[in-house]
């Protein structure tokens, strides 16, 4: 396992990867704010709160949905978050809310999710801090961006890994024509479309067990949204006999352990 939720308490794994270079771009334009977007316990809008304060921006986030106070977003204010809660219907046209509401040059566009092709550029830095060729990579996807930018590590380094995306959000079979968009080889990204519990941040009672089994028996924390359904696939993969013997076969964490908050009343405790 790779764990780049060691990376910082709050900006943590594939969040900061998708963040720094957006962030150096924002700096080099001398642009002060970010602007971003991402749902009521998002882990994108903590970690984006948390680098804005780090390092000197001011941060806005539009969070979907009627406006309510839970542990992630208070803490996204502590660290100055502006927070502005939006419906649904105009959630969607995020690039149309930014144009109506901000200045483009002194305000800076960062999607959900860090999605973007500076994202990707992060991402794919995964692969060269590998000291060994695997044969198999594993990675949560949301919006696809840190599947795609390993990939992209993995095509540079001219490797033959083959890079395995276990998505959390229903009907994510769409990724792949994401990943053509960025021109990346989709003939060696593999998804698995059956681990996501019947949609984002929905859980199952295996799926609790296994992650509380496999915390106390690890001592490594994941939680239910991302890592946890990660995990569960690669056990369950390997108790079909789905990999070849003698596989070298790498997980990578990334992070968002404060996906936990909102489901914590879900184990026994």
């Amino acid at each position: 396992m790779k764990r780049d939720d060691k990376i910082h308490p709050f900006i943590s794994g594939n969040k900061w990867r998708k963040l720094k270079h957006q962030l150096e771009h924002a700096k080099s334009q001398n642009i002060t704010n970010l602007v971003t977007f991402g749902g009521a316990w998002s882990n994108h809008l903590l970690a984006t709160a948390a680098a804005a304060a780090q390092f000197g921006f001011n941060a806005i986030a539009y969070v979907r949905g009627e406006e309510i106070r839970n542990p992630v977003l208070d803490m996204c204010r502590l660290y100055g978050m502006e927070l502005r809660f939006v419906d649904r219907e105009s959630y969607k046209n995020k690039h149309d809310l930014f144009l109506l509401n901000h200045n483009s040059e002194n305000d800076y566009f960062i999607d959900e999710g860090g999605k973007s092709e500076l994202g990707l550029l992060g991402c794919s830095e995964i692969i060269d801090e590998l000291k060994n060729e695997y044969d198999h990579i594993f990675v949560a996807s949301g919006t696809g961006t840190t599947v795609a930018g390993i990939q992209l590590g993995i095509q540079q380094k001219k490797l033959k890994t083959t890079v395995h995306s276990i998505p959390v959000l229903k009907g994510a079979d769409h990724l792949l024509d994401e990943f053509s968009n960025w021109e990346i080889d989709t003939q060696k990204i593999k998804l698995h479309l059956d681990y996501h519990c019947s949609g984002y941040a929905k859980t199952t009672p295996e799926l609790i067990s296994f992650i509380q089994q496999f915390i106390e028996s690890t001592g490594i924390m994941i939680e239910p949204t991302y890592t946890g359904k990660l995990m569960y696939a690669v056990f369950d993969l390997l108790e079909k006999d789905y990999f070849k013997p003698n596989s070298k076969i790498l997980v990578v964490h990334t992070g968002g352990l404060t996906g936990l908050l909102g489901h914590l009343d879900k184990f026994n405790r």
